[in-house]
């Protein structure tokens, strides 16, 4: 069970305590909505909105206390107990940071333009197999997102597996410097959030942050496939473990769709190892192919691997497949940019199914001068499949 100490979390966040501190505090939230008695409340200003106005509910709501901006100017004495501090993004960051060295687990942080939460869940359903591992919830993966991943670590928690999330440049050192992984896995590098960029490779770079946050002894799997990989592979000062699809890699991965097979052949043995595998697509496959390098890499079993991989299941709107009225639904539209759009398109014509196939396809967001670009293009890719039908939702 999760259980902070006050005297510590004062310590780690730069705060003081107004009144008694918390005898006990079971956990964090930033959320009155779902708060749970005996948690901390972290009050944090966005845009739109001010937590600290939300502090009376929370303390109604049964949290142990509250933490709040020096520069609050509301009085919350007779409320609760209030631990006073100058920013409390930052000192929640802090506070993270804090409890993830006394936690103490193996971290991998994972990062890229599209993959990334698939491989997350698929390295955390593996490595779950072996031994007490935390990891993102859903996509928690920016500096609100990735602090209360780690706060919600079990103290016996042995491995870590967390997304390093970013939509502009600069985003990714600080999440690293909070999270400390000695892994890093970089997924395909692609042009999502271009608009904010002036190249994919400037994206590749951004990235790259993750991977010159690793420790000398640490580790990063990379695909050799990628364009970026040469970019990718010069900010990692650490052991590279190197995957992909077309061979001349650390594990070469091969997806067999007629018998629904997934093969990763190991360099360091010479031995290829097979797993049963119904997750269409050369995207997915290469996806597990990074979770099998880690997995390797941090000493599991091929058997340990299979019964992970067995039990793997996708994050919500990612090849969420359903049946209606004899009507085979496949909801893959959480991430939609360029290279997403594509992968899905292929694992879809890929697909076996008894009738045709309808597209209904979005607008890609985050694209800057590229808009136009991208999507005449992905409209070209998708003119020359094999669709029954298209309904395009959206501004034309």
């Amino acid at each position: 069970m999760v259980m902070f100490n006050s005297e510590k979390l004062a310590e780690w966040s730069c705060g003081e305590w107004e009144g008694s501190a918390p005898a006990h505090i079971s956990g964090v939230s930033n959320n009155t909505a779902a708060i749970k008695k005996d948690e901390l409340y972290i009050a944090i200003r966005g845009e739109r909105f001010d937590g600290h106005t939300f502090v009376a509910d929370a303390f109604e709501k049964g949290a142990a206390g509250a933490m709040v901006d020096r520069s609050a100017d509301t009085d919350f004495a007779n409320a609760g107990a209030v631990l006073r501090v100058d920013d409390t993004v930052a000192a929640m960051g802090r506070i993270a940071g804090g409890y993830r060295d006394e936690v103490d687990p193996v971290v991998v942080g994972i990062t890229g333009s599209v993959g990334k939460t698939t491989v997350k869940e698929m390295l955390l359903s593996v490595l779950s197999e072996a031994m007490p591992t935390a990891g993102t919830p859903g996509n928690l993966n920016n500096n609100i997102g990735l602090p209360l991943s780690l706060l919600a670590m079990e103290p016996d928690t042995r491995t870590g597996v967390f997304e390093v999330g970013m939509n502009h440049p600069g985003e990714i050192e600080p999440l690293c410097n909070i999270l400390r992984p000695q892994w890093g896995i970089v997924t395909a590098i692609g042009s999502a959030h271009i608009e904010f960029f002036d190249s994919v490779e400037d994206i590749a770079r951004e990235k790259g942050e993750l991977l010159r946050s690793l420790p000398a002894d640490g580790h990063a799997v990379l695909c050799s496939d990628d364009p970026c990989f040469d970019i990718l592979r010069g900010c990692a000062q650490c052991r590279v473990h190197t995957v992909s699809l077309k061979g001349g890699a650390d594990y070469v991965v091969g997806y067999d769709r007629k018998n629904q097979l997934l093969t990763v052949r190991e360099e360091d043995t010479a031995k290829t190892m097979t797993f049963s595998w119904n997750w269409p697509g050369d995207h997915n496959a290469l996806n597990a192919g990074y979770a099998v390098a880690a997995a390797r890499g941090l000493g599991l079993d091929r058997d340990t691997i299979a019964s992970g991989l067995i039990n793997y299941r996708p994050a919500a709107m990612r090849w969420e497949v359903e049946e209606w009225n004899g009507i085979t639904i496949i909801n893959d539209a959480y991430n939609a940019n360029p290279l997403s759009m594509r992968a899905a398109l292929k694992a879809f014509e890929e697909t076996e199914i008894s009738g045709g196939r309808w597209l209904v396809l979005g607008g890609m967001m985050e694209l800057g001068i590229r808009s136009d670009a991208e999507h005449l293009s992905l409209g070209e890719y998708v003119g020359i499949g094999n669709w029954r039908g298209v309904i395009l939702v959206g501004e034309p």
